[in-house]
C-alpha cells in the first residue's frame, strides 16, 4: 500500500493536535531539516487523491510549525 504519493483533496476535516514540543519523537529531525519552532503534530481526514488516480478517504498526520507550515505529511489509514 503506497501511501507517501496523495495530494489532498479540499480540505481537512477535524484537526486534532496529538503532541506538540519535547513529545514529538521526531522533534530533533523536524529542527534541524526545516528550522526550529513550536513543532506541533497534528490528525485528520480528508479526501486524497492517489497516485493511481482513485479517490479515497483518509485519517492523515502530519507536521506544523508557525511560519514553516505543514511538513511529513502522511496517510495514517483509509477510512472507506
Amino acid at each position: 500500500m503506497q501511501k507517501d504519493n496523495f495530494q489532498i483533496v479540499g480540505s481537512i476535516q477535524g484537526v486534532q493536535i496529538i503532541a506538540i514540543r519535547h513529545s514529538i519523537r521526531v522533534l530533533k529531525f523536524l529542527e534541524r531539516n526545516y528550522g526550529k519552532g513550536r513543532w506541533r503534530k497534528l490528525k485528520g481526514t480528508a479526501t486524497v487523491l492517489l497516485e493511481n488516480g482513485k479517490i479515497r478517504q483518509a485519517e492523515v498526520h502530519w507536521h506544523e510549525a508557525h511560519g514553516i507550515g505543514k511538513r511529513q505529511m502522511k496517510i495514517k489509514r483509509y477510512l472507506d
